[in-house]
């Protein structure tokens, strides 16, 4: 017997199993279970119909949360602001992808959410599903971004005919903000390592400012292990031998990058979720690739993966202190993933229709 043969078994029980022990999560506070209101953007392409994805299962699981929606789209100027509104008084929002078009002059409202909310750290969480086969196995990494400067913040112009300028902006503030960021979710979450993502040898004073905000917040952490690496030796290494990051905090535009790297490499963009976190309010969805709305076709045959938003979703979940149900949520995922039964195209050539799988999921809860 092979040994992946020896270990599915054995996969199969840390996925399925039903342990007969409830531990104590956290004590809530008087009132902690009352529902609790999301802002919900649909967006644009599949958005629409993963957002409803994630409606259905929340709706099936009695999920102490209940949507207030918007329609927002990408060809619009801006975001509206009932939209901002409601996201700071809900504290939380769930996103599907809004278009970006290419060229033109038009600005993204995925960048506009966040610089208007100040979320200024990403987050992604990239890493091996069992029963979705990969190149590389043990990959567990998560990527933490600056979500607010660097090259995204749209200073641009054309200097004479032919010459345009566009200005990479880093400040210490918000250097130091991601780094402390990403070091606390280190500490918080057991993680050993923080790998700080740059370029500094050759732009000295832009990434060495954020180098030097990385290692003076690392003095803070004794116990993590912290570490540097160049961002185009970064990406050989992930491809080469990913399962020796654990996070990874990187500037605005290095971020995206090392995310949807990651992201393919564990798996695929379809299956990895995310958040945008600030000082008040979050933004869930899609982790790698989250302004990407799929094509026509997809949206025609109802063939979108939800998979990525509901692990998005759980998170969620877990950010407004219900972990039980983020844990019924996950795991159900984890299920449907290993039994291989329910793929859409993306995930090995699968040919299950958005709808399908949510039926796969919810018929796998707990």
């Amino acid at each position: 017997m092979t040994p992946l043969r020896r270990l599915r078994p054995l996969l199969k029980d840390l996925v399925t199993q039903k342990t007969q022990i409830r531990h104590v999560t956290y004590m809530p506070r008087p009132g902690d279970g009352a529902p609790r209101a999301v802002t919900l953007i649909p967006g644009d392409g599949i958005g629409p119909l993963v957002t409803n994805a994630v409606e259905q299962v929340m709706q099936v699981m009695h999920a102490p949360v209940y949507f207030e929606k918007y329609e927002v789209h990408g060809d619009m100027k801006r975001v509206p602001e009932e939209v901002i509104d409601s996201i700071r008084k809900n504290k939380v929002c769930l996103k599907g992808g809004l278009k970006t078009p290419v060229g033109g002059g038009v600005s993204s409202l995925n960048v506009q959410l966040r610089k208007e909310l100040d979320l200024y750290a990403s987050l992604v969480h990239c890493c091996n599903l069992p029963g979705l086969p990969t190149r590389h196995e043990n990959v567990d990494i998560v990527v933490i971004r600056e979500n607010t400067e660097g090259e995204y913040s749209g200073l641009e112009h054309e200097v004479v005919p032919g010459v345009v300028e566009s200005l990479k902006v880093i400040t210490k503030f918000c250097s130091e903000r991601v780094a402390k960021y990403a070091f606390e979710y280190a500490y918080l979450n057991n993680r050993k390592k923080v790998t700080a993502v740059h370029k500094a040898n050759i732009m000295k004073l832009a990434d060495g400012l954020f180098l030097e905000s990385c290692r003076e917040v690392a003095t803070k952490y004794p116990s993590i292990k912290y570490n540097e690496i160049i961002v185009d030796n970064c990406c050989m290494q992930l491809v080469s031998k990913p399962e020796q990051f654990d996070v990874m905090v990187t500037p605005n535009l290095y971020g995206n990058l090392v995310a949807n790297t990651a992201a393919g490499i564990a798996g695929g963009t379809g299956v990895m979720p995310g958040g945008n976190v600030g000082a008040d309010t979050a933004v869930f969805e899609q982790g790698a690739s989250a302004g990407n709305v799929g094509n026509e076709k997809i949206v025609e045959q109802n063939k979108a993966n939800p998979i990525a938003l509901l692990l998005s979703s759980a998170m969620l979940l877990r950010h407004l202190q219900f972990p039980s149900f983020a844990d019924r949520l996950e795991t159900s995922v984890k299920r449907v993933i290993f039994e291989g039964k329910y793929r859409t195209k993306d995930l090995g050539g699968g040919d299950c229709t958005t709808q399908e799988i949510v039926n796969a999921v919810i018929a796998n809860l707990d």
